[in-house]
């Protein structure tokens, strides 16, 4: 973090900060908004979800990509973290693991802005269990 030095650094830092708050949970029609969760358990902490859901805030808000960025806890996916799952309008979340800083630009770009899935979905296969 930058160092405070005068009275315009500080109405800086808190204008960027209160943007990045408005992007993160300040919405009035969340369904219309592309979602964004980062999973930020320990096990994602320890594997780089904060750099990743630094990442997200930032460059969606640069990129003019009407979004709300959150954390959530645990999503099950250990094995794969940082995890983040993306809900576009009118569709099913998708959640891609493994997800660094060069994968989440991928998600924007391709899957976020142009709708084409990317590589590292995470399949959802309790769905598929027969139950006999």
């Amino acid at each position: 973090m930058a160092k405070v030095k005068s009275l315009a650094d500080l109405k800086k830092m808190k204008e960027k900060l209160q943007s990045d708050i408005s992007l993160r949970e300040n919405s009035k029609h969340p369904e219309g908004m592309v979602r964004v969760k980062v999973a930020m358990a320990t096990c994602g902490i320890a594997s780089g979800a904060k750099d990743v859901m630094e990442f997200f805030t930032v460059n969606l808000q640069k990129r003019n990509v009407d979004a709300i960025v959150t954390q959530t806890g645990c999503m099950g996916y250990c094995y794969a973290e940082p995890t983040v799952e993306v809900k576009l309008p009118g569709q099913e979340p998708v959640v891609y693991g493994f997800v660094d800083i060069k994968k989440a630009d991928e998600i924007i770009e391709k899957y976020i802005k142009q709708g084409e899935p990317v590589d590292g979905i995470i399949p959802v296969n309790y769905e598929t269990i027969d139950k006999k």
